[in-house]
């Protein structure tokens, strides 16, 4: 049984470089018309966010930015975008293609020891939570409180999802769950982020095959599950100070 699954992964995984090596010029139109059928639901995240950055929120503190944060998007129309991470690598990768206006390499779980008291517009902490320990998320949430004069803002699988670390970060490794009503009852409005959960997997991969056919049912479905977290695969939680 372990041998069918290992072959049937390896079957798939020749096929999608097969065809991403032959059939480039198809994917690229492919991912053209995706673009104008759904439109946002492609990058619902980039969306919500975007509808949360509004022109109240001039500076943001990006706790546990990574290599390839989406707030990224909204370096320009913000004054001051600030950068936190542990990872050397991925400073270095995020700072090569600026994504932030300024790095720190710091422990987020000491972000009230480097960051003063309403400091900042809005506090984010995007693809981060699951990453630690439950108690240490809770005192991160307390210090993004404090540092934040206005919103933070918290992105999360819905629920733990196992994940394993991967291009050599340990800190990838998911630890914590988070669900939607115990950050209800924190405070924060939640909104269903990329889909049906059932549909991705770890990295948030459609883990249904054909993959091209139950992606796009994914996009489909978050026009649901934006008014439903409970039934989305991630969450956006935004709480107003």
């Amino acid at each position: 049984m372990i041998f069918k699954r290992e072959s049937e992964v390896t079957i798939k995984k020749y096929i999608k470089d097969f065809l991403n090596e032959n059939f480039k010029f198809v994917f690229q139109i492919r991912d053209k018309i995706d673009q104008f059928i759904f439109g946002k639901l492609i990058n619902p995240l980039i969306s919500e966010l975007n509808d949360t950055i509004d022109s109240n929120i001039d500076t943001i503190l990006d706790l546990g930015c990574g290599s390839n944060s989406p707030m990224g998007y909204f370096k320009n129309k913000l004054k001051r975008l600030v950068g936190v991470d542990l990872f050397i690598p991925s400073l270095n990768l995020s700072s090569k293609n600026k994504l932030h206006h300024e790095y720190y390499e710091i422990d987020i779980l000491s972000s009230i020891d480097h960051f003063e008291e309403n400091s900042f517009d809005c506090v984010a902490l995007i693809d981060v939570i699951e990453h630690l320990k439950k108690q240490d998320g809770l005192k991160l949430i307390k210090q993004m409180e404090t540092i934040a004069r206005k919103k933070i803002i918290v992105f999360t699988p819905n629920g733990f999802l196992e994940q394993s670390p991967f291009d050599g970060n340990e800190y990838q490794r998911h630890i914590s769950g988070w669900e939607v009503e115990e950050m209800q009852q924190m405070g924060f409005d939640v909104i269903g982020i990329n889909g049906y959960k059932p549909l991705r997997g770890e990295r948030a991969n459609i883990i249904k095959w054909p993959t091209i056919f139950w992606k796009r049912i994914s996009y489909l479905s978050q026009l649901i599950v934006k008014n439903r977290p409970e039934y989305a695969f991630q969450i956006l939680c935004v709480k107003n100070l």
